[in-house]
């Protein structure tokens, strides 16, 4: 079997289909009302929508390093969950931690060179080619890892085609790409010799919103 690093802390509870109180009532809300996600639709603000084709060269496409934390909210017509986690994307490998609302972990996903790696809660581990296909397959629904370390920066990814919605002062509004529909409700300030970086953004895929409160930025 192939060898597999545990998380420093070790999990401390039970796998997501022995939390259903968590994933089903949404007793502990991360925002106002998890179960009302806003719908996706084309903001008043849009102004321009720029549609790009992939980039020629896509051997070095990794999005800018970054280490964040922030707060999820997933949502769909058969769960519902709220709560944080943890994201270090460096150009050859991501790892993202997801916690309940009390802080104790629900999975680490690990991705490099070598693959893709989830570990419950239980310490099974699982591995898989992509990160989609595994989330999906563990924990029922999908994270869109590829496209979202480029999202998460209020930018599309070069490896495919995007729609890009912006408004009248050429900020990103939303972009289309994938399947996945991204939103942006607000960003945080503006660094000194940087771009604003989202705070609050809203991906729908088909029946699937998640929601993503980014709390601590570092960009490198």
């Amino acid at each position: 079997m192939k060898d597999f690093k545990l998380p420093v802390n070790g999990f401390k509870i039970n796998p997501w289909n022995v939390i259903p109180g968590i994933l089903i009532s949404c007793i502990f809300t991360l925002f106002s009302g998890c179960a009302t996600l806003p719908s996706q639709t084309k903001s008043d603000a849009v102004v321009t929508t720029i549609v790009t084709e992939p980039a020629a060269n896509t051997q070095n496409g990794s999005a800018a390093d970054f280490n964040i934390l922030g707060r999820i909210s997933i949502q769909d017509e058969k769960q519902s969950f709220s709560g944080s986690f943890r994201w270090q994307h460096l150009a050859t490998s991501d790892e993202i931690l997801l916690f309940t609302p009390l802080g104790q972990a629900v999975a680490e996903i690990t991705k490099d060179d070598e693959g893709v790696r989830l570990i419950t809660s239980k310490l099974e581990a699982f591995y898989a080619a992509d990160v989609e296909s595994l989330t999906q397959e563990i924990l029922g629904w999908r994270m869109p890892i590829n496209g979202l370390q480029y999202w998460i920066q209020g930018i599309h990814s070069p490896v495919t085609a995007a729609e890009k919605d912006l408004d009248n002062k050429d900020r990103i509004v939303s972009i289309r790409q994938d399947g996945w529909h991204i939103h942006y409700n607000s960003f945080a300030p503006a660094q000194i010799n940087s771009i604003p970086l989202p705070k609050v953004l809203n991906l729908v895929y088909q029946n699937l919103r998640i929601r993503l409160v980014v709390d601590d930025w570092k960009v490198e």
